[in-house]
């Protein structure tokens, strides 16, 4: 069992990922209004791996024998200036889901459940990739600009983003 400070903030955890994965699911529905096929997808597979996000922890505290409780989900932006805009607001939003992150390792260090620990760890990789990837899509819009025919072709690579299922979120 996790302790009641541990459950608290992975409780907190989980709806800030369900709050990610609306707000992802919020901006894939804008860019489908904008004609923009490709940013739709590349949001609608971060709004996939969100959901991922809080299965994982979830079947996490349920394999401790925690108790799960789900928080409504606070109201999302519906649209954004440009894609520039959006994907700023999306590398701000996963900056602050690393900070509660790696809130939730120093909890765990702090009492000492060492198991806990080497799960989150899986979190803090996956945080460095989605900074990552977040930021070069931000840099290709600085360079492109608003030129039409470099955002169709953004547009039709972030249009191949796939999802594999993540077979450890059955953790």
């Amino acid at each position: 069992m996790l302790s009641k400070k541990l459950e608290d903030a992975i409780n907190k955890q989980i709806n800030v990922e369900l709050w990610s994965a609306y707000l992802y699911l919020s901006m894939s529905t804008h860019f489908s209004t904008k004609g923009l096929p490709g940013f739709a997808n590349w949001f609608e597979k971060q709004f996939e791996e969100e959901q991922q996000h809080a299965m994982k922890f979830m079947n996490y505290m349920v394999a401790k024998g925690s108790k799960v409780e789900l928080k409504p989900i606070d109201k999302v932006a519906t649209s954004w200036e440009s894609a520039l805009s959006a994907f700023e607001d999306s590398l701000a939003h996963e900056k602050v889901v690393t900070a509660n992150i790696n809130n939730l390792v120093a909890i765990a260090r702090e009492e000492k459940d060492y198991a806990t620990d080497n799960v989150l760890q899986w979190f803090v990789s996956e945080q460095v990739e989605e900074e990552e990837s977040v930021q070069g899509i931000i840099d290709a819009l600085n360079l492109i600009g608003n030129q039409g025919h470099a955002i169709y072709m953004l547009d039709k690579e972030l249009g191949q983003r796939t999802l594999e299922s993540d077979p450890a979120s059955a953790t």
